[in-house]
């Protein structure tokens, strides 16, 4: 057993240091030296007290030493690749030993530490715990904080410039060793002895130098190349030099530094140019260069913002191209809803592929091409749909009306052209018709006033069920269902899937009702919910033919029995018929409504005489209005050479009809063919007149603002009592995300619902702040 004191410093560092000086100089250690040193590190710091201090010391004095050789051999080196190369030997040598050193020394860290260990561990178990912990070595930091006081300090800018100049040359395209680079990067990373922070150094002294010549660089080069070659040229320089860099940055930075060179290129490259480049956006996206397009989007995305000017470019580009083409093609798309909708549709496709091909289908870019294209659809330029601006201005008779695009009126007449049987319907195939329906949908999608176009649909819907003139009535409520679908109100849907729920009632009713009746069944009697399908005040009086007249008390007597309770009323002007019209040309079958039928009876007594307006009048008892609509039908149907009834005198429209024109049967009406008259045929007198009356075009537009109305102040209403509390800002946005569906309420209307909210004390403004609400229960 030893006793203290009995082996010191003194005696055992002679013996130990020529094994120290062996490894830093990477000299090769025997395995007995090798634990002997293991030993001597325990003994000392186990028996001497101021033996690990001594040890401390003595190592200091002897890698000072090592490392003053070394500076010595590299500042050797006048040439500056040569001093690069002589540095990075002799710091990846010394590197490497730094992981070697501190392995005997395990013994020395626990008692510098004041640690106390217990003694018995053998050297190689020692080594393999410690190996775990060099980064932690004191011996390790050691040796890592002298090379950076001793050589280091003295000679970084050296380093740090000759590496630059070389990143450098390897920019203008010469050749060298990038590993000297590498090398002295790795110096930087590996020198750093702080356990927080291991990429301090570099950071502060590499990547600092190694950004700044980049800016440096660029700053020069950009300019040049934007002078010499212009912008599109110097986008696609730009595009390069970026991809260059980023993989120039992989080899010679950490990881973590890649960001902020891409950053720094990107600031010289684009940042510094931003308006130049900006400026050639908007002939770019109208010369639909893509390619181009493409790249620039590609460097405008790197800076912060940068794509925002070519968004406002491409919404621009949109709105002006959009609506001059619809103006160019005014002329064709007024008369034609069919030209129309494909005249939008083929717009709309054509943003899409610019969006698409130059921008990738970017979100950002989507919803710029979105925002455009609702401004053309709800342009008022070409069409143009008067609405009466309030409640009171309706009641009033007030002229003053808001311009709504007319858009919606003409999807929904585009939509009956598909499914009504029309020689437009009849060429497409099934799939075609849906494609063309769902191409609706998607521009219906754009379109602020959907229920305008909710209120035509309806319209052409009952007049097709009335009609049975639907070409597929499987795709008519597939129609539904697509509206549905797409957002459309639930109400309003819900009401056109009872409209066909009521006819197929109906004919049950009227199958059951043939079978009780002595009479033929030519007479189809449609029973429907007047609520779904119509409004009271468009029933029109008028003197029915006796013919019909007969029929009304049995069906009446009918339907009372199936449903006592339930009044039955009667919409003529819904109604239509087929009869036979026999003149010196032959014999034809004409389909008429109801109010046509009316007007020719009156000459079925007396075929040959002429009738005055004032006496057709009392005959048919119809509202002036349209018994003038109706005869013009009659004398002036646009495609047919020979008109049923001539008149005297010739006016130019149905409100020059004064009280004493005659009127009277054409005897030479006949059906022209290839030229020439036909003795047999049928025509269709129905047209677009069935199902509206003379008012019906202002009634819709006064219901259409009248449920607005009623729709903003249930909104207003709904929200309020969610919120109990609301500044207008809040309520007025969440009015608009719940209404949007439908339609884009005004600020006008929004306020006077408001203040006839307030008036009728459903809330009231708060007494500290006029602009906040407060919900009365």
């Amino acid at each position: 057993m030893l006793k203290n004191n009995q082996t010191s410093f003194e005696e055992k560092w002679p013996q130990m240091r020529p094994i120290v000086l062996k490894l830093l100089k990477q000299e090769p250690v025997t395995h007995s030296e090798w634990q002997e040193l293991f030993y001597a590190v325990h003994l000392v710091c186990l028996w001497d007290d101021k033996g690990p201090s001594k040890i401390h010391d003595c190592l200091q004095e002897d890698i000072v030493t090592f490392i003053k050789q070394a500076q010595s051999r590299v500042l050797a080196q006048r040439e500056e690749q040569a001093l690069l190369k002589a540095y990075i030997v002799e710091w990846r040598k010394f590197f490497t030993q730094s992981s070697y050193l501190p392995l005997p020394f395990w013994q020395l860290e626990n008692a510098l530490q004041g640690k106390s260990q217990s003694s018995g561990h053998n050297s190689s178990s020692s080594s393999s715990k410690k190996s775990n912990h060099s980064d932690d070595s004191i011996v390790r930091k050691l040796m890592l904080d002298l090379w950076n006081q001793s050589i280091f300090m003295n000679i970084k800018h050296r380093l740090q410039d000759s590496a630059m100049k070389l990143v450098h040359a390897e920019r203008n395209g010469e050749a060298f060793d990038s590993q000297l680079v590498i090398g002295v990067r790795e110096s930087y990373v590996n020198l750093c002895s702080n356990t927080e922070d291991k990429l301090e150094i570099y950071r502060e002294n590499f990547e600092a130098a190694y950004l700044q010549a980049t800016s440096a660089f660029y700053r020069l080069k950009a300019s040049e190349q934007l002078q010499a070659d212009g912008v599109k040229s110097f986008m696609e320089y730009a595009d390069a030099k970026l991809r260059e860099e980023e993989a120039r940055a992989e080899r010679y930075l950490e990881p973590g530094s890649i960001t902020a060179l891409a950053q720094c290129c990107v600031t010289v490259l684009i940042g510094d140019h931003l308006p130049t480049l900006l400026a050639e956006c908007p002939p770019l996206i109208e010369g639909r260069e893509t390619d181009r397009l493409q790249l620039m989007f590609r460097l405008l995305d790197r800076v912060a913002g940068g794509v925002d000017p070519m968004l406002r470019d491409l919404e621009n580009h949109i709105v002006q191209a959009g609506l001059a083409d619809m103006v160019a093609a005014a002329d064709v798309i007024t008369q034609d809803s069919e030209k129309y909708v494909e005249r939008l549709l083929e717009l709309f496709r054509r943003f899409s592929n610019l969006v698409k091909e130059a921008f990738n289908d970017d979100p950002r870019f989507l919803t710029a091409r979105d925002k455009a294209f609702k401004t053309v659809v709800n342009d008022t330029t070409v069409f143009k749909l008067e609405l009466p601006t309030s409640a009171t201005a309706m009641a009033r008779g007030i002229k003053s009306a808001t311009p709504e695009s007319k858009c919606p009126e003409l999807l929904a007449n585009y939509c009956d052209m598909l499914l009504r049987r029309t020689p437009f319907s009849k060429r497409l195939t099934t799939e075609e018709i849906e494609s063309r329906l769902k191409d609706v949908l998607l521009v219906l999608k754009y379109v602020s006033n959907k229920d305008v176009f909710m209120r035509y649909h309806k319209a052409h819907l009952t007049r097709r069920l009335i009609l049975d003139s639907s070409a597929d009535s499987e795709k008519e409520e597939d129609m539904v269902e697509w509206l549905r679908e797409v957002g459309m109100p639930a109400d309003y849907v819900n009401k056109l899937a009872r409209m066909f729920q009521d006819i197929k009632v109906s004919e049950d009713l009227n199958t059951q009702f043939r079978s009780q009746t002595t009479r033929h069944d030519a007479i189809n009697i449609k029973i429907l919910n007047a609520g779904a399908w119509a409004r009271g005040s468009e029933r029109v009086s008028v003197s029915l033919p006796l013919e019909l007249e007969d029929y009304i008390p049995e069906v009446e007597e009918f339907y009372k029995k199936k449903h006592s309770g339930r009044k039955l009323l009667w919409y003529h002007h819904m109604s239509n018929g087929t009869i036979t019209f026999a003149n010196n040309s032959g014999r034809f079958d004409l389909d008429v409504t109801t109010f046509q039928m009316a007007v020719l009876f009156a000459w079925n007594q007396r075929p040959n005489e002429k009738v005055s307006y004032e006496n057709l009048r009392l005959a048919t008892e119809l509202p002036d209005p349209e018994l003038r609509r109706t005869l013009w039908s009659l004398v002036a149907f646009p495609k047919l050479k020979r008109q049923l009834l001539s008149y005297d005198p010739v006016v130019a429209n149905p409100k020059d009809f004064a009280e004493n024109t005659l009127f009277w049967v054409n005897q030479e009406f006949a059906l022209i063919k290839n030229g020439k008259p036909q003795r047999r045929g049928k025509v269709n007198l129905v047209g677009r007149l069935q199902l509206s009356t003379e008012r019906s075009q202002q009634e819709d537009n006064q219901s259409i603002v009248q449920l607005r109305i009623l729709r903003t102040q249930e909104a207003i209403i709904k929200i309020m009592k969610m919120r109990k509390r609301l500044s207008n800002a809040a309520l007025q946005a969440e009015l608009v995300d719940i209404l949007k569906n439908m339609f884009l309420p005004s600020k006008k209307m929004i306020k006077e619902q408001l203040e006839w909210l307030i008036e009728h004390k459903y809330m009231r403004r708060d007494d500290d702040d006029i602009n906040t609400f407060i919900y009365m229960a």
